[in-house]
C-alpha cells in the first residue's frame, strides 16, 4: 500500500462510480495503472466492492486505538485524510479531551509506526495518544457485525 493506493481509495470513497478515465488524470498516472491498482486492491480484499466496504488488513498483527486533538477549523480535512488510509477501520468524533478516535489495524509494528507518523503529520492534528490493543477479553460486536463509524456514511 503506497501513497497512490491511498489517494485512489480516497477518491473512490468520495465517489466509487468515478470512471477510471477521470481518476487517471487526478492521480497523474495512466488509465492502465489505475485499472491495475483497482484490480490489485480487489484481489487483496482491501476493496470488497464499490460501495467501498473496507476489509480487514490482510495479516493484521497490530490493532490500536488512536485519539487525536485537532484544530476545529481543520476537522473536516482531517476526517477526509483519515478515510484515505485502509488501515483506519473506524473514525469517531467525540467530546472531552480528544476530538477524534480511530481504530487502526496494521500488518506489523514497522508498518504501524509509519502510519502513525503520517497521521500525526496531518495538517490540523496537534496532539495524539495511541493505545495498542493487547488481548480481547470480550467482543462488543460479533465478527463481521455492524460497526457504526463515519466510514459507513
Amino acid at each position: 500500500m503506497d501513497d497512490l493506493d491511498r489517494k485512489l481509495i480516497s477518491l473512490l470513497r468520495s465517489d466509487a462510480r468515478t470512471p477510471v478515465s477521470s481518476l487517471a488524470p487526478q492521480l497523474g498516472v495512466s488509465r492502465a495503472t489505475v485499472r491495475a491498482r483497482i484490480d490489485r486492491l480487489q484481489d487483496s480484499g482491501t476493496i470488497q466492492g464499490f460501495t467501498l466496504a473496507m476489509g480487514k488488513v490482510p495479516g493484521a498483527q497490530v490493532r490500536a486505538i488512536t485519539t487525536l486533538k485537532v484544530d476545529g477549523q481543520a476537522a473536516d480535512s482531517v476526517f477526509r485524510r483519515l478515510t484515505g488510509y485502509p488501515e483506519v477501520h473506524a473514525i469517531y468524533s467525540t467530546n472531552g479531551r480528544w476530538d477524534i478516535i480511530t481504530e487502526i489495524e496494521a500488518t506489523n509494528l514497522e508498518t504501524f509506526d509509519v502510519l502513525l507518523r503520517e497521521i500525526r503529520r496531518i495538517q490540523g492534528v496537534f496532539d495524539s495518544e495511541t493505545n495498542i490493543l493487547l488481548a480481547s477479553h470480550k467482543s462488543v460486536r460479533p465478527e463481521g457485525g455492524a460497526n457504526p463509524s463515519l466510514l459507513d456514511g
